[in-house]
């Protein structure tokens, strides 16, 4: 470990370092229970020159849910292509998020079960980042509408539900996922699609749920 710790190499390269080995102990550990002498050991380096790099444990934290946030809207955004069908564009980007979140449990971990429980400033920055995934997805609704019908409006407030639940839905079923064994991330995708696409597609098509037996 000693000439781990000696080895130079460029801050950049040592900062992701620290924030691999800080994402790991929190995902695994928990925000609490993590603590800077373990972030150090795991990243082969002193606990000093973490402080230096990254000033404290609660600027560590958000360094991380920062990076893996960015990381995850970005690996969404790329598994979309805007030329495909809107039900193809939303299972690409079903299938980017499911599969980023199994490939990297610790950063899922980090975001959905430890920033938006630990308070602010942390809460802040998961709420961040699902804003921009609600607007994404208000953008593929917005898309499926345009296609499925003559009239390309669907009512404001509706479209805004639609995309809160479909994340919300998606945030459940990732972490269901990554904790039970054999669900592949193409599996929950297709949970997630069955789920959301046969509800949007009546929906798009004037065939909406009612409640018939009209109870007050």
């Amino acid at each position: 470990m000693g000439a781990v710790k000696n080895k130079r190499m460029p801050r950049a390269v040592r900062e992701q370092q620290m924030l691999d080995a800080a994402v790991r102990s929190f995902g695994q550990r928990g925000y609490r229970a993590a603590s800077m002498d373990d972030i150090a050991d795991l990243a082969g380096v002193s606990k000093p020159l973490v402080y230096l790099y990254l000033n404290s444990k609660e600027d560590l934290f958000t360094a991380c849910i920062r990076r893996e946030a960015a990381a995850l809207t970005a690996a969404v955004r790329a598994g979309v292509q805007p030329d495909l069908p809107a039900d193809r564009q939303l299972w690409e980007g079903l299938r980017a998020f499911f599969t980023h979140t199994a490939q990297n449990p610790d950063g899922w971990a980090v975001l959905h079960l430890q920033a938006r429980t630990h308070g602010e400033p942390f809460a802040a920055e998961f709420a961040a980042l699902r804003e921009e995934m609600v607007a994404f997805v208000t953008e593929l609704i917005v898309v499926a509408a345009r296609e499925a019908r003559r009239d390309p409006s669907l009512p404001e407030r509706e479209v805004a539900g639609l995309a809160e639940a479909l994340v919300g839905a998606a945030e459940s079923l990732a972490a269901w996922a990554n904790a039970t064994p054999g669900v592949s991330a193409r599996q929950a995708a297709a949970t997630m699609m069955n789920f959301a696409w046969a509800g949007l597609g009546n929906l798009m098509e004037e065939r909406p749920w009612s409640d018939t037996a009209g109870a007050p």
